[in-house]
């Protein structure tokens, strides 16, 4: 397909998936999510392919969802309307990133946020730079639970994750990376060659080798009931519109929502 919203290009054993919406400071369109599902299976299909890097360009990885989009699209969905819009678009995509035979890296610099921290913390591997951050600000500004995969305590341990949702702040690359949610932190300007290089090394090994060991560590996780947990989270996540503090921070506009998010400290 031509990708409006999204860049693919590969080099060597390489496929970058690339955010390209950066006047909107990446954020997560429907038109973006189905071409960056679309490039995943390109990427997956392709015997080239070795590893794939999800990345971005301009300052931000990806602010998230597209609220104004979502406001003047979705506002008035049903409660089956949007649990069949948001589990295509939000838990099916991310899920199929997690599912991937293939190593996955997120290239991370700027605003990681909601929809965004999902996307990125689907992949095994997280680079950041050093003036990346992290937020799921969603219960303070939309009264929401979270977003609609519950990554979190997976990633971040139980304990920060309640802190990082209760309060909505910011998580600074430095501090994802002491609690092990992310692999490694470098300047902006290596960022880009550094995951490469990983990317690079990564490919030397045997595909089918790599394939059965990312299977076992996924089945862990698995074991551990990490599926289900996230199945029965998105079910939560959807009761969660249908609330009063969900109708007042609807009516009161998404556009201040959005504002309430950056502010988030």
């Amino acid at each position: 397909m031509d990708y409006t919203q999204i860049a693919y290009t590969t080099q060597g054993p390489v496929a970058r998936i690339s955010h390209n919406r950066p006047k909107a400071r990446n954020a997560e369109s429907q038109n973006l999510l189905t071409e960056l599902d679309a490039a995943l299976h390109q990427a997956t299909v392709d015997e080239n392919v070795r590893v794939i890097v999800f990345d971005a360009q301009g300052d931000h990885f990806s602010a998230g969802h597209d609220l104004k989009e979502a406001a003047l699209k979705r506002a008035d969905f049903t409660v089956e309307q949007r649990w069949a819009y948001e589990e295509l678009y939000y838990f099916e995509c991310s899920m199929r990133i997690w599912d991937c035979p293939k190593p996955t890296i997120a290239q991370v610099q700027g605003a990681c946020i909601a929809g965004g921290f999902m996307v990125a913390n689907m992949c095994d591997i997280v680079i950041a730079s050093e003036d990346a951050f992290f937020a799921d600000p969603v219960c303070q500004t939309l009264g929401a639970a979270a977003v609609e995969v519950l990554i979190h305590p997976w990633v971040m341990g139980a304990r920060k994750s309640k802190e990082f949702l209760f309060t909505g702040r910011k998580m600074l690359a430095q501090e994802a990376h002491a609690i092990g949610m992310v692999n490694k932190v470098v300047s902006r300007a290596d960022l880009e060659s550094e995951t490469t290089a990983m990317a690079e090394q990564i490919a030397q090994a045997q595909p089918f080798a790599l394939k059965l060991v990312k299977r076992s560590i996924n089945r862990t996780l698995d074991g551990q009931g990490m599926r289900t947990a996230l199945q029965a989270h998105f079910d939560t996540h959807q009761l969660s519109h249908v609330t009063e503090a969900f109708k007042v921070a609807r009516d009161q506009g998404l556009e201040s929502a959005i504002k309430r998010g950056r502010e988030q400290g």
